[in-house]
């Protein structure tokens, strides 16, 4: 079973990809692509709130 560290690693390094697919996504004017992004973003932002992240340096979408 992985350590709340592994996890919290893992779930940043899957928030911080999605921003990036949200960012292109968003400057290609892809509104379905982005709009399933931003349910996997919220999603993530949960977990990670959930496990006591500090969100203010490493959110970039702000929503």
């Amino acid at each position: 079973m992985p350590s709340n560290g592994e996890i919290v690693r893992d779930t940043v390094d899957q928030f911080q990809k999605v921003q990036a697919h949200m960012k292109n996504a968003k400057e290609e004017n892809a509104v379905k692509t982005y709009e399933g992004l931003k349910n996997d973003y919220l999603s993530l932002k949960a977990v990670l709130t959930s496990l006591g992240v500090n969100l203010t340096d490493i959110d970039k979408i702000k929503e």
